[in-house]
């Protein structure tokens, strides 16, 4: 079954602008199939299409030599639309793309892959004013829906990779999840970092996946691993470009004291956190269960932020703390999740939070039962479910 998502309708307003368009994000989220669809909706519109894909060796060959044999052999090819799968198997992708842009050539250009710091480096400098990046994210809870026999509870255990969608089994639904979890480090990392640190990085990412959503410490990290603080670094910086995990930094009214304050981590996916805990256990009989609802409520709002907004968390020395601080135009909004709440009743750290800073407009609270909307100092609180984390009206409202 062919799953409608909500990224096609963007990704196919592009074909007729002159940017190069750039999907980007982890293994297995999709990123071909919706390069794919975007090629068949080109040919309905009667436009002449090239579709490479660099892990075909047939493809590749056409790559081969110096970069301005490469260049003349695309600037050769016949087509309106060029869409280049698996980019950064390209050496020097990001200039050959940058000479074809400036040639001039009316040519438009899609290309995917996953990233890494090398890549990501070199799309703000060498691409720079030229492309539009946009991150492909594991499905929603909304487009997973569109399959008749889904539910919230299969979600929450196995997550939200499309290629799940053809597998009906429990176990196969597993394998899946830690064949992708052992491509990522034997083809990406190992390609990334020293061969004799592969065992760490995996213990690191066990690690992050077992804190996931409380603060760590480096020093702890490093020891657990076996690595310098210097290394663990570098290792979640890679994990952070792959879109593997995405960090999450501390909240503070002054800009220039967020940088050095602590983090979070949180995987992008629940069923590849699952996988690695090596724990597919229905989230009733998790002990982990606030977890897993704090990182679907939280990966929920990434895959929907925009240019002006941003997603972070805040904690104080006294151990006050709220889950998440929604950021539009740096306006914040405390976000909290618990897994039960018997009725609608503002968190004791949304308390402090909202008492801090009186220029926070609204909060928001989401759990199983709890819902509604209570006043606090003057501020609507609104109960809502898990469920509406994904909702963009509730996004939009938060100025």
């Amino acid at each position: 079954m062919i799953i409608n998502r909500s990224i096609f309708n963007d990704l196919a307003s592009d074909i007729s602008r002159r940017f190069i368009s750039i999907l980007i994000g982890p293994r297995q989220v999709g990123k071909t199939f919706l390069m794919r669809q975007l090629a068949d909706e080109c040919r309905r519109n009667g436009l002449m299409v090239q579709f490479l894909n660099l892990e075909d060796p047939d493809d590749m060959r056409l790559f081969s030599g110096s970069d301005d044999s490469v260049i003349g052999k695309l600037k050769a090819v016949e087509a309106d639309v060029l869409f280049i799968d698996e980019f950064h198997y390209l050496h020097n992708a990001t200039r050959i793309l940058k000479v074809l842009y400036d040639s001039g050539a009316k040519m438009k250009i899609f290309a995917s892959g996953s990233s890494s710091m090398e890549i990501h480096k070199h799309l703000k400098e060498s691409l720079a004013g030229r492309f539009r990046l946009t991150p492909v994210h594991p499905l929603f809870v909304r487009e997973m829906s569109q399959l008749p026999e889904f539910s919230l509870d299969e979600y929450f255990r196995f997550g939200g990779l499309p290629g799940l969608i053809g597998e009906s089994g429990a176990s196969d639904k597993m394998a899946l999840l830690k064949n992708v979890l052992q491509t990522y480090l034997l083809k990406d990392i190992k390609s990334l970092i020293r061969e004799e640190n592969i065992r760490a990085f995996n213990s690191l990412l066990y690690g992050i996946a077992w804190n996931q959503g409380q603060v760590v410490s480096m020093a702890s990290l490093a020891r657990d691993v076996g690595l310098s603080e210097p290394a663990v670094k570098h290792h979640l910086e890679l994990m952070a470009q792959t879109f593997v995990c995405f960090p999450l930094d501390s909240y503070s009214g002054n800009i220039a004291n967020e940088l050095k304050k602590i983090k979070k981590y949180y995987l992008y996916d629940i069923g590849m956190r699952n996988s690695i805990l090596n724990d597919f256990s229905a989230l009733e009989n998790r002990r982990d269960k606030g977890a897993i609802v704090e990182s679907f409520v939280l990966l929920s709002v990434i895959k929907q932020l925009k240019a002006n907004m941003e997603v972070k968390f805040w904690r104080t020395r006294q151990g006050d703390e709220v889950d998440f601080v929604l950021l539009k135009n740096r306006v914040p909004v405390p976000v909290e999740v618990k897994y039960r709440l018997s009725e609608p009743e503002v968190p004791d750290g949304m308390k402090k939070f909202l008492a801090k800073y009186p220029e926070a407009p609204h909060a928001i609270v989401f759990s199983k039962d709890a819902m509604g909307e209570i006043e606090y100092r003057g501020r609507r609180v609104s109960f809502q479910s898990w469920a509406e984390a994904e909702a963009v009206d509730y996004l939009q409202s938060v100025d």
